[in-house]
Protein backbone atom coordinates (compact mmCIF):
# COMPACT_ATOMS: atom_id res chain seq x y z
CA UNK A 1 0.00 0.00 0.00
CA UNK A 2 1.40 3.27 -1.00
CA UNK A 3 1.63 5.56 2.18
CA UNK A 4 3.30 8.61 0.66
CA UNK A 5 1.40 11.52 1.77
CA UNK A 6 -1.41 12.78 -0.49
CA UNK A 7 -1.11 16.41 -1.85
CA UNK A 8 -4.83 18.14 -1.45
CA UNK A 9 -6.23 20.51 -4.11
CA UNK A 10 -5.91 23.15 -1.29
CA UNK A 11 -2.05 22.29 -1.01
CA UNK A 12 -1.17 22.59 -4.61
CA UNK A 13 0.73 25.21 -5.85
CA UNK A 14 -0.76 28.05 -7.63
CA UNK A 15 -0.65 28.49 -11.87
CA UNK A 16 0.56 31.83 -12.57
CA UNK A 17 -2.83 32.43 -13.90
CA UNK A 18 -4.52 31.68 -10.54
CA UNK A 19 -2.27 34.21 -8.66
CA UNK A 20 -3.47 36.70 -11.90
CA UNK A 21 -6.28 36.01 -11.21
CA UNK A 22 -6.44 36.86 -7.74
CA UNK A 23 -4.03 39.79 -7.99
CA UNK A 24 -6.59 41.44 -10.42
CA UNK A 25 -9.73 41.08 -8.34
CA UNK A 26 -7.47 42.30 -5.43
CA UNK A 27 -6.46 44.88 -6.81
CA UNK A 28 -10.53 45.79 -8.58
CA UNK A 29 -11.51 45.73 -4.71
CA UNK A 30 -9.14 48.72 -4.09
CA UNK A 31 -10.95 50.96 -6.92
CA UNK A 32 -13.93 50.19 -5.81
CA UNK A 33 -13.54 50.96 -2.25
CA UNK A 34 -14.31 54.91 -0.90
CA UNK A 35 -11.98 57.44 -1.20
CA UNK A 36 -11.83 58.24 2.25
CA UNK A 37 -11.38 54.60 3.89
CA UNK A 38 -8.93 53.71 1.19
CA UNK A 39 -7.08 56.91 2.63
CA UNK A 40 -7.51 55.96 6.47
CA UNK A 41 -6.23 52.30 5.32
CA UNK A 42 -3.16 54.43 3.97
CA UNK A 43 -2.25 56.57 7.04
CA UNK A 44 -2.84 53.39 8.50
CA UNK A 45 0.02 51.41 6.96
CA UNK A 46 2.33 54.39 7.60
CA UNK A 47 1.40 54.79 10.98
CA UNK A 48 2.46 50.91 11.42
CA UNK A 49 5.72 50.59 9.59
CA UNK A 50 7.25 53.18 10.95
CA UNK A 51 7.77 50.73 14.22
CA UNK A 52 10.66 49.21 11.88
CA UNK A 53 12.09 52.42 12.04
CA UNK A 54 11.47 52.97 15.78
CA UNK A 55 12.96 49.51 16.47
CA UNK A 56 16.27 49.39 14.16
CA UNK A 57 17.02 52.59 16.09
CA UNK A 58 16.92 51.35 19.22
CA UNK A 59 19.16 48.36 17.65
CA UNK A 60 21.69 50.81 16.31
CA UNK A 61 21.64 52.70 19.77
CA UNK A 62 21.71 49.78 21.98
CA UNK A 63 24.67 47.86 19.77
CA UNK A 64 26.82 50.65 17.73
CA UNK A 65 29.65 50.08 19.78
CA UNK A 66 29.28 46.49 20.98
CA UNK A 67 29.37 45.08 17.61
CA UNK A 68 31.02 45.42 14.29
CA UNK A 69 29.30 46.97 12.04
CA UNK A 70 28.07 43.93 9.33
CA UNK A 71 26.79 42.64 12.92
CA UNK A 72 25.24 45.26 13.34
CA UNK A 73 23.86 45.25 9.80
CA UNK A 74 22.17 42.12 10.41
CA UNK A 75 20.95 42.71 13.69
CA UNK A 76 18.93 46.08 12.21
CA UNK A 77 17.87 43.97 9.31
CA UNK A 78 16.60 41.07 11.20
CA UNK A 79 14.25 43.44 12.78
CA UNK A 80 13.34 45.94 9.98
CA UNK A 81 10.55 43.51 8.51
CA UNK A 82 8.55 43.93 12.11
CA UNK A 83 6.85 47.22 10.47
CA UNK A 84 5.83 45.80 7.32
CA UNK A 85 4.49 42.47 8.69
CA UNK A 86 1.97 44.65 10.85
CA UNK A 87 1.01 46.61 7.85
CA UNK A 88 0.76 43.70 5.40
CA UNK A 89 -0.59 40.83 7.52
CA UNK A 90 -3.22 43.95 9.26
CA UNK A 91 -4.42 44.52 5.17
CA UNK A 92 -3.34 48.15 5.14
CA UNK A 93 -2.23 49.57 1.97
CA UNK A 94 1.23 50.04 1.34
CA UNK A 95 2.17 52.30 -1.96
CA UNK A 96 5.10 49.80 -2.77
CA UNK A 97 2.56 46.98 -3.13
CA UNK A 98 -0.24 48.92 -5.07
CA UNK A 99 2.48 49.78 -8.30
CA UNK A 100 2.07 46.45 -8.88
CA UNK A 101 -1.22 45.39 -7.43
CA UNK A 102 -3.23 48.40 -8.88
CA UNK A 103 -1.60 48.40 -12.42
CA UNK A 104 -2.49 45.07 -13.46
CA UNK A 105 -6.80 45.59 -13.56
CA UNK A 106 -5.42 48.71 -16.11
CA UNK A 107 -3.23 46.14 -18.34
CA UNK A 108 -6.39 44.38 -18.39
CA UNK A 109 -8.92 46.38 -19.14
CA UNK A 110 -11.10 46.82 -15.92
CA UNK A 111 -9.58 50.17 -14.67
CA UNK A 112 -8.24 53.52 -16.50
CA UNK A 113 -4.83 55.35 -16.37
CA UNK A 114 -6.71 57.98 -14.78
CA UNK A 115 -8.10 56.15 -11.75
CA UNK A 116 -4.85 54.22 -11.16
CA UNK A 117 -3.19 57.56 -11.04
CA UNK A 118 -6.08 58.61 -8.54
CA UNK A 119 -5.52 55.60 -5.82
CA UNK A 120 -1.65 55.74 -6.21
CA UNK A 121 -2.00 59.66 -5.26
CA UNK A 122 -4.87 58.61 -1.90
CA UNK A 123 -2.61 55.72 -1.17
CA UNK A 124 1.00 57.71 -1.72
CA UNK A 125 -0.22 60.40 0.59
CA UNK A 126 -1.97 58.52 3.44
CA UNK A 127 1.05 56.47 3.96
CA UNK A 128 3.65 59.47 3.93
CA UNK A 129 0.87 61.23 6.15
CA UNK A 130 1.26 58.17 8.48
CA UNK A 131 4.53 57.86 8.26
CA UNK A 132 5.27 61.41 9.35
CA UNK A 133 2.71 61.46 12.08
CA UNK A 134 4.72 58.38 13.63
CA UNK A 135 8.33 60.68 13.15
CA UNK A 136 6.81 63.55 14.86
CA UNK A 137 5.21 61.13 17.93
CA UNK A 138 8.79 58.93 17.93
CA UNK A 139 10.82 62.81 18.15
CA UNK A 140 8.85 63.50 20.72
CA UNK A 141 8.70 60.92 23.04
CA UNK A 142 13.12 60.33 22.17
CA UNK A 143 13.63 63.64 23.29
CA UNK A 144 12.11 62.62 26.93
CA UNK A 145 13.52 58.78 26.93
CA UNK A 146 16.56 59.45 24.41
CA UNK A 147 15.98 55.41 23.79
CA UNK A 148 17.41 56.54 20.11
CA UNK A 149 20.56 58.22 20.04
CA UNK A 150 20.93 61.48 17.78
CA UNK A 151 23.64 59.82 16.15
CA UNK A 152 21.17 57.24 14.22
CA UNK A 153 19.23 59.60 12.36
CA UNK A 154 22.67 61.15 10.77
CA UNK A 155 23.71 57.22 9.81
CA UNK A 156 19.88 56.92 8.26
CA UNK A 157 19.75 60.36 6.52
CA UNK A 158 23.39 59.28 4.73
CA UNK A 159 22.27 56.29 4.23
CA UNK A 160 19.47 57.39 1.52
CA UNK A 161 21.22 61.31 0.64
CA UNK A 162 24.69 60.57 -0.19
CA UNK A 163 24.54 58.72 -3.07
CA UNK A 164 24.73 59.74 -7.07
CA UNK A 165 20.91 60.49 -9.06
CA UNK A 166 21.70 56.80 -10.84
CA UNK A 167 22.51 54.94 -8.33
CA UNK A 168 19.68 56.11 -5.85
CA UNK A 169 17.43 55.61 -9.28
CA UNK A 170 18.55 51.97 -9.34
CA UNK A 171 18.27 51.16 -5.73
CA UNK A 172 14.51 52.46 -6.02
CA UNK A 173 13.95 50.48 -8.79
CA UNK A 174 14.85 47.27 -6.91
CA UNK A 175 13.16 47.97 -3.61
CA UNK A 176 10.12 48.55 -5.72
CA UNK A 177 11.10 44.87 -7.66
CA UNK A 178 10.94 43.08 -4.35
CA UNK A 179 8.08 44.53 -3.23
CA UNK A 180 6.03 43.70 -6.72
CA UNK A 181 7.37 40.61 -6.48
CA UNK A 182 6.21 40.10 -2.82
CA UNK A 183 2.54 40.98 -3.73
CA UNK A 184 2.71 37.90 -6.34
CA UNK A 185 4.19 35.56 -3.40
CA UNK A 186 2.00 36.40 -1.10
CA UNK A 187 -1.21 35.50 -3.63
CA UNK A 188 0.45 31.77 -3.76
CA UNK A 189 1.00 31.66 0.07
CA UNK A 190 -1.25 28.92 1.63
CA UNK A 191 -1.37 30.51 5.06
CA UNK A 192 0.03 33.06 7.47
CA UNK A 193 3.24 31.65 8.13
CA UNK A 194 4.17 31.56 4.54
CA UNK A 195 3.11 34.65 4.51
CA UNK A 196 5.38 36.09 6.91
CA UNK A 197 8.20 33.87 6.38
CA UNK A 198 7.87 35.79 2.69
CA UNK A 199 7.56 39.29 4.17
CA UNK A 200 10.40 38.95 6.18
CA UNK A 201 12.85 37.58 3.71
CA UNK A 202 11.77 40.13 0.92
CA UNK A 203 12.36 43.31 3.42
CA UNK A 204 15.20 41.88 5.13
CA UNK A 205 17.01 42.26 1.82
CA UNK A 206 15.69 45.07 1.49
CA UNK A 207 17.51 46.56 4.27
CA UNK A 208 20.70 44.57 4.45
CA UNK A 209 21.11 45.60 0.72
CA UNK A 210 20.35 49.31 1.68
CA UNK A 211 17.60 49.75 -0.61
CA UNK A 212 15.31 53.29 -1.04
CA UNK A 213 11.70 52.55 -0.08
CA UNK A 214 10.05 55.86 -0.94
CA UNK A 215 7.91 55.23 2.22
CA UNK A 216 10.21 54.06 4.81
CA UNK A 217 12.82 56.05 3.41
CA UNK A 218 11.24 58.94 3.84
CA UNK A 219 10.12 58.51 7.38
CA UNK A 220 13.95 57.90 7.85
CA UNK A 221 15.15 61.43 6.10
CA UNK A 222 12.16 62.98 7.79
CA UNK A 223 12.82 62.28 11.26
CA UNK A 224 16.72 62.98 10.62
CA UNK A 225 15.99 66.18 9.01
CA UNK A 226 13.86 67.71 12.23
CA UNK A 227 16.55 66.04 14.48
CA UNK A 228 19.08 67.66 12.91
CA UNK A 229 20.91 65.53 12.83
CA UNK A 230 23.13 67.19 9.88
CA UNK A 231 22.50 70.15 7.60
CA UNK A 232 20.42 68.31 5.26
CA UNK A 233 18.61 71.06 3.28
CA UNK A 234 14.65 70.67 1.55
CA UNK A 235 16.37 70.07 -1.89
CA UNK A 236 18.18 66.95 -0.67
CA UNK A 237 14.95 65.48 1.09
CA UNK A 238 12.71 65.92 -2.31
CA UNK A 239 15.54 64.83 -4.39
CA UNK A 240 15.54 61.56 -2.59
CA UNK A 241 11.34 61.33 -2.78
CA UNK A 242 11.20 61.87 -5.89
CA UNK A 243 14.12 59.54 -7.09
CA UNK A 244 13.04 56.61 -4.69
CA UNK A 245 9.52 56.60 -5.70
CA UNK A 246 10.16 57.30 -9.46
CA UNK A 247 12.75 53.68 -8.78
CA UNK A 248 9.99 52.15 -6.84
CA UNK A 249 7.22 52.27 -9.66
CA UNK A 250 9.34 51.94 -12.47
CA UNK A 251 10.47 48.31 -10.36
CA UNK A 252 6.70 47.42 -9.57
CA UNK A 253 5.32 48.37 -12.68
CA UNK A 254 7.90 47.38 -15.39
CA UNK A 255 9.67 44.81 -13.94
CA UNK A 256 6.81 42.73 -12.27
CA UNK A 257 3.30 43.93 -13.45
CA UNK A 258 3.77 43.94 -17.03
CA UNK A 259 6.47 40.98 -17.14
CA UNK A 260 4.27 38.69 -14.83
CA UNK A 261 1.24 39.96 -16.40
CA UNK A 262 2.51 39.03 -20.27
CA UNK A 263 3.70 35.61 -18.44
CA UNK A 264 0.70 34.59 -17.11
CA UNK A 265 -1.25 35.63 -20.20
CA UNK A 266 1.28 32.92 -22.36
CA UNK A 267 -0.14 29.60 -19.69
Amino acid sequence: MDSSPKTTPEEKPKEAYEIMREQIETGLKEYNRSDLGLFLSSLSAGLEVGFSIFIIGIIYTLFKNESTNGQLAVMMALVYPIGYIFVIIGRSELFTEHTTLATLPVMNGQATLSSLAKLWLIVYVGNLAGGYLFGSISLVFNAEMHIIGKDFFYFVSEKMLKYSVGATLISGIMAGWLMGMLSWLLSSAQDTFSRVVMIFLVTFLISIAGLHHCIVGSIEVFMAFFAEANQMSWVQFLRFQVLATLGNIIGGVFLVAMVKYAHSKRH
